[in-house]
């Protein structure tokens, strides 16, 4: 099981959770005559789940067992 996040992963994380809030918000008062809902609250909603994996770390760059023996190899 990974830590929280700390300083900056943190920040984002929170921001990531208020543009989740905020998505949430913007498609829920659409217009009734609207059937389709809101774009902008779906895109929000995509970006605050990505900016949510950046912030957990999922995005980082993890080298396979020969990637990192290569680059020990060339030190």
């Amino acid at each position: 099981m990974r830590a929280l996040p700390t300083g900056g992963r943190l920040i984002e994380l929170i921001a990531a959770v208020l543009m989740l809030a905020a998505s949430v918000y913007l498609y829920r008062r659409r217009d009734k005559s609207d059937s389709y809902g809101s774009q902008g609250a779906v895109i929000l909603l995509v970006v605050a789940g990505i900016m949510a994996l950046h912030a957990l770390g999922a995005l980082d760059y993890h080298p396979t067992t020969a990637e990192a023996e290569y680059l020990r190899s060339r030190r």
